[in-house]
Order: C-alpha cells, then structure tokens, then sequence
C-alpha cells in the first residue's frame, strides 16, 4: 500500500524508535540495516540497497511516496510497544 509522509514526519519516526528496533526491522525483513535506514530517509546504498520511497522537494523537508508500508507500520508497531 502506498503512503504519502513528509520528510520530517518520517525522520521523527525514525528517531523515536527504541534501542535495537533498526536491527530487529532489518532481521524481520531479512535485509541489512542500512537498507532499513535507506528506508527512513538514508542514503547508503553501498551497505544496503534502494527500498521504494521517492521524494519531492517542498516544506517540511518535502513529501516522500512509500511503495509499501510494511517498515512503517512495523517502527509505529514497535513505537507502541515501548511506550507502554
């Protein structure tokens, strides 16, 4: 399912995760970590590869398309967990 986010809304996201939620992401999805922080917005496709978000300059950092959900919906998923 596709999702529209602003750059900014995504890189809270990613910063709000709790320790370790990159790794069990990236263990979950079977892909290397890079690639799930390739995901939230990283540029590093010499250690992990390209995921499906595009983006388009504008106000709060710009709006971003995400081909699939799945990595979003499972950092909000952990998100909750951590904040009970």
């Amino acid at each position: 399912m596709e999702k529209k986010i602003t750059f900014n809304e995504l890189r809270k996201i990613k910063d709000s995760l709790p320790d370790g939620a990159i790794a069990k992401m990236a263990q979950e999805f079977e892909v290397s970590e890079e690639t799930v922080r390739n995901y939230f917005g990283g540029a590093n496709y010499t250690n992990g590869r390209a995921v499906g978000i595009h983006m388009e300059p504008g106000p709060n950092g710009g709006i971003v398309l995400l081909d699939d959900t799945a990595i979003l919906d499972r950092a909000k998923e952990l998100m909750q967990a951590a904040a009970v």
